[in-house]
């Protein structure tokens, strides 16, 4: 049976490369995943490191122009901030 957080939110996968085979499953443990063949080992990686990404991971760094916008100015102003102390 599929877990409640999955029926609502759909699957997490996360993504690995073993050799030339991506491999996903969802990390909630509900078993579902697939796999796919690709020519090198190097693809493999390549596509498995890019679909693992999390849009949350650089939220601050690129951030929507309107509906994030204080957040993207509150990361610049921290920076600007943590500059001039370096300086200092």
């Amino acid at each position: 049976m599929t877990p409640l957080s999955c029926r609502i939110f759909g699957h997490d996968y996360g993504f690995a490369a073993d050799g030339r085979t991506m491999r996903w499953s969802c990390v909630r443990g509900c078993g579902a995943g697939g796999s796919k063949e690709y020519d090198s080992a190097d693809q493999a990686r390549c596509y498995a490191r890019a679909f693992d990404r999390k849009d949350t991971d650089d939220l601050g760094r690129r951030a929507p122009l309107l509906g994030l916008f204080p957040l993207r100015m509150a990361r610049a102003m921290r920076k600007r901030v943590e500059g001039r102390r370096r300086q200092a």
